[in-house]
């Protein structure tokens, strides 16, 4: 019988890739689902709602500080708590520093690092006055290493590591507990994207374009899949877990091993 049965989670970023693969793996834990992201949603939905819990949806931009707060609000009314906060939701934009356009740059940082500080800044009251919470922040290696050409993306990883970090030490005395996740490279309907354009530019098949691309980076040569990583959710939002507080912990095919 899971410990997690009747507990509510938001996933931000949860139409598809890692997110969708989260709220999944929550959902067979008998978890409740607010959905949320741009992505195609009534398919989300309904691969959530097939698990047999209580799943509601709410298109709140994660640019948007109003949004995220009607986000969090939405979801304790629906649900009646809030008890596993997901940070998910996250763009890319690569460039050098000198040619990276600013809006590409405060788009990144306001997604990928200042919504996990609004929908924790929310969610924190009602997880205290149950004192009880889990905190997963979707980092990346990219928190742990940076590449060229990625400097907002590489700046936000890094800051939410910093935020999981404060977070987890002003909650180290309740039952609330907050992490970060870590992957490498994750076979993401994003990266497919990348994939399926190294696949053209250099005149190779699609599966010889995946291995060039994740072997450059992973010595494994393997993608981490939506599924493990969701296993470790599942594991860090757990009993077992409740002294694991403040950790950044890659999944990332010995990349950060190097």
């Amino acid at each position: 019988m899971s410990t997690l049965k009747g507990k509510t989670a938001l996933v931000t970023g949860s139409t598809s890739g890692i997110g969708l693969g989260m709220a999944i793996a929550l959902a067979k834990q008998g978890v409740n689902i607010m959905v949320n992201g741009f992505g195609e949603k009534d398919e989300a939905i309904a691969k959530i709602k097939a698990c047999g819990v209580e799943v509601d949806y709410h298109g709140a931009d994660m640019s948007k500080p109003a949004e995220i707060e009607d986000l969090i609000k939405q979801t304790e009314k629906r649900f009646g708590s809030l008890d596993i906060l997901v940070n998910n939701a996250g763009i890319q934009y690569t460039a050098t520093i000198e040619e990276f356009p600013t809006d590409k740059w405060d788009a990144i940082i306001a997604i990928n690092l200042s919504s996990a500080f609004h929908t924790t800044h929310h969610a924190l009251p009602g997880m205290k006055q149950r004192n009880w919470g889990r905190i997963i922040n979707i980092a990346s290696v990219h928190g742990l290493v940076a590449s060229t050409q990625k400097a907002a993306y590489v700046a936000a990883k890094h800051g939410i590591i910093g935020l999981t970090k404060v977070t987890a030490l002003e909650n180290a005395r309740t039952g609330i507990t907050c992490n970060a996740i870590c992957p490498g490279w994750v076979l993401t309907p994003l990266v497919q994207k990348q994939v399926d354009a190294r696949a053209e530019r250099e005149g190779i098949s699609n599966e010889a374009a995946k291995t060039a691309l994740v072997s450059e980076k992973q010595p494994s040569g393997e993608f981490v899949t939506p599924e493990q990583l969701a296993a470790l959710a599942v594991f860090l939002c757990g009993p077992d877990a409740s002294e694991v507080r403040g950790v950044a912990w890659n999944m990332d095919g010995g990349w950060t091993a190097q």
